[in-house]
């Protein structure tokens, strides 16, 4: 796995939706109207991200905040974050593209006061949960059935700030 020349991890930008749609579209199938994209970047803009390779979008995350129970400390009230969607086109997979595009976005949610951040990922996901448990996320808790075709969903969550031998060396942010 090494790094790619020319990557860029800056926040989504109106023209960029066509793109990411279409990324969403190719990688996952979880797809989301254009217009919860746009919701997401009018209300989280700073962690709403895309990953450029000498000019062209070839990944994205988006996030949000939301308050629940703290999946680290028994009986609390937390603001986390919400890791919605993250995916990297495959031909740019293994190449540290999808954690700089998580490190980042973890680092952004703490501007917005999230001390936790969770996520879902299909419990057959295993490079997915494997990058993941690398930046410290922990397996809190599974839902039966989450997904459209009836598979079950892990749900990792960690606690913000990372620290600091998971961050990655930090590349170029706009």
């Amino acid at each position: 796995m090494g790094s790619i020349e020319g990557l860029t991890i800056r926040t989504f930008r109106d023209e960029d939706l066509d793109r990411v749609v279409y990324i969403n579209r190719t990688c996952l199938p979880e797809n989301y109207g254009t217009y919860f994209f746009l919701e997401i970047h009018e209300n989280y803009p700073k962690t709403f991200l895309v990953a450029e390779v000498d000019g062209r979008v070839v990944g994205y995350i988006m996030c949000r905040t939301e308050y629940g129970s703290s999946n680290f400390k028994r009986l609390s009230i937390v603001k986390k974050g919400h890791v919605i969607s993250i995916a990297v086109l495959p031909e740019y997979r293994r190449r540290g593209i999808g954690t700089a595009l998580l490190t980042h976005c973890l680092k952004n949610l703490e501007e917005y006061g999230a001390k936790e951040c969770f996520l879902e990922v299909r419990v057959s996901n295993e490079v997915a949960k494997s990058l993941y448990s690398k930046l410290g996320f922990k397996s809190v808790g599974k839902i039966g059935g989450y997904y459209f075709d009836g598979e079950d969903a892990l749900i990792m969550s960690v606690k913000l700030p990372l620290e600091m031998q998971a961050r990655t060396p930090s590349e170029s942010q706009r």
